[in-house]
């Protein structure tokens, strides 16, 4: 191979390569604004589900306790109740730590990946 060859090959490759760049930089802010407003969502629904959730929870205790109250099941219901939450925080433990993270920014990795395997095919 000459050295003109490889010198226009380089440059062909230099130009793909700043083409792809702008490219890159508009694909990363639409997949940032995405994932931002994603996470924004998705957050703001958890926390309404939890805030539900636990005064829910909450209030169906404190009915429980109630009705036990003047019974000689009071301290009984109390320690159930008092197991009963622990088990649910230990389960929501194990949940969240099973789940995977989300992926952020895959579409801009395979695109990337798909320049770099042509960059590749190119230099051969």
């Amino acid at each position: 191979m000459s050295m003109r060859s490889k010198v226009t090959k380089w440059r062909n490759v230099g130009r793909f390569c700043v083409e792809r760049a702008t490219d890159y930089g508009e694909l990363l802010g639409v997949e940032l604004e995405e994932t931002r407003k994603r996470l924004v969502r998705e957050l703001s629904a958890f926390v309404a589900l939890a805030v539900a959730g636990l005064f829910t929870l909450s209030f169906v205790c404190i009915a429980i306790i109630a009705t036990a109250w003047g019974t000689r099941y009071f301290i009984p219901v109390v320690w159930g109740i008092a197991a009963m939450w622990l088990v649910v925080f230990v389960v929501s433990l194990l949940i969240v730590r099973a789940q995977k993270p989300g992926r952020s920014l895959h579409i801009l990795q395979k695109e990337i990946r798909d320049d770099l395997d042509t960059l590749k095919e190119a230099l051969k």
